[in-house]
């Protein structure tokens, strides 16, 4: 069977992992994991016992996990060799960008917590990501795609976690993020994107034909326990 990528919603980083696979064009399949259900699929610890998405369970029954790994594994499988910048890139996004949001993700479950707490949260959180989007925004007044010329597995990541600046609503982008505001159109015409997009809905887009459809936790239980 192809590779199967777990994928949580809503809202989840691993979006990153289903871009980059549209846009390498094999054979995959996906998995879907209802993040704020809980508790998780108890067959899910099988793949990530630490039960985070995204995981990719590969065709010889190994699971990986951890975005950073699992893009660089999708690169490897469309020719890219790892390479120092793109590592350097994709270990930027998936701790100091992603690690920027976690006060704002922190208020979003704090639910009733008292007024201070909730200030102090949501000041914490937009310094944080206002100054990881200054310094992307930075990186994209010169190039097209984070690493120059070409997209790589780093752009579909940042589209994941990046999107998050909208959601929490931490900046105008156009107004003080320009040239990520301008990379963000770029992605959103971008197939692969709007694939996933409506995927992480629960529509049922065509894709460009690699995605072989989903898979039941419950139908991996025999692959899993072996």
């Amino acid at each position: 069977m192809e590779p199967i990528l777990f994928y949580g919603v809503p809202s989840g980083c691993s979006l990153g992992a289903v871009i980059a696979l549209e846009w390498l064009a094999q054979p995959y399949r996906l998995s879907r994991i209802e993040m704020m259900q809980q508790p998780w699929p108890a067959p899910y610890a099988h793949v990530n016992p630490r039960m985070k998405t995204p995981a990719l369970l590969l065709e010889d029954g190994a699971s990986l996990t951890e975005s950073a790994a699992i893009l660089q594994h999708i690169a490897r499988r469309g020719g890219m060799r790892e390479n120092d910048r793109l590592n350097e890139m994709l270990a930027y996004l998936t701790t100091d960008y992603f690690a920027a949001y976690a006060p704002l993700w922190k208020l979003y479950d704090a639910g009733d917590n008292d007024a201070t707490t909730r200030t102090v949260l949501r000041a914490w959180g937009e310094e944080s990501a206002r100054k990881e989007c200054a310094w992307v925004d930075g990186l994209l007044a010169d190039r097209t795609w984070l690493l120059g010329a070409q997209r790589t597995v780093a752009d579909a990541y940042l589209y994941a976690v990046g999107r998050w600046a909208r959601y929490h609503e931490v900046a105008d982008l156009d107004a003080d993020y320009p040239h990520l505001a301008t990379w963000f159109r770029r992605m959103e015409c971008d197939p692969a994107v709007q694939f996933a997009l409506a995927i992480e809905r629960g529509d049922e887009p065509a894709g460009n034909g690699a995605f072989r459809g989903h898979v039941a936790l419950d139908a991996l239980r025999e692959r899993l326990a072996a």
